[in-house]
């Protein structure tokens, strides 16, 4: 199997449990992750600006750690892109000239409305929720994804959750069909 390559949106990176999702299906090659370094800003900021708690430093040093584990993600080179392309948020061109640099296959993102299937697809490209595109390696990988949503589950420990309250965690971060989906295999998880 090629994994598709994906270029995840700064919004599919905030929620903590999602992003350790994405990172594993990158790990384990049910993915091939890419992002940049304004992508990387943007959602940390977000998550600065929403949770106090946190510190830059330790933000920081997940960035490293994506960067590191899943290697060759970052896409570099494709500010020029950015010139020649209309949507309608003119903030996420970025995200769009990434994707083109990359040569993905989606842009991984929440917000559909902001990138029209009609300009994707005059690059090879569409965008797709994390819901859609979880529930389709379910469908396509199930005891890879199982495998990979339980070791999601079984590494957190403060607090531990049980599978659950993992699906709860899942279902309030969007991810609804996947958590029906997964409903069949409770025991697996």
């Amino acid at each position: 199997m090629i994994p598709p390559v994906v270029v995840l949106d700064a919004c599919t990176l905030y929620p903590a449990a999602l992003r350790d999702v994405l990172m594993r299906l990158a790990l384990h090659g049910l993915i091939f992750a890419r992002w940049t370094d304004a992508i990387h800003n943007e959602w940390i900021e977000a998550v600065l600006r929403d949770r106090p708690d946190l510190t830059r430093e330790r933000l920081q040093r997940t960035r490293e750690l994506m960067d590191l584990h899943a290697e060759g993600s970052l896409v570099t080179g494709y500010e020029p892109r950015m010139a020649g392309l209309e949507l309608p948020d003119v903030d996420d061109r970025h995200v769009l000239a990434a994707a083109i640099e990359a040569d993905a296959d989606m842009i991984l993102t929440w917000n559909l409305r902001d990138f029209p299937e009609v300009v994707l697809s005059s690059y090879g490209l569409h965008a797709v929720t994390p819901d859609d595109l979880l529930a389709g390696l379910i469908d396509d990988h199930r005891e890879e994804m199982i495998a990979v949503l339980r070791g999601a589950r079984l590494s957190l420990k403060q607090p531990p959750l049980t599978v659950a309250g993992y699906l709860t965690t899942l279902r309030t971060q969007g991810l609804a069909r996947t958590c029906t989906l997964l409903e069949s295999f409770l025991s697996e998880l």
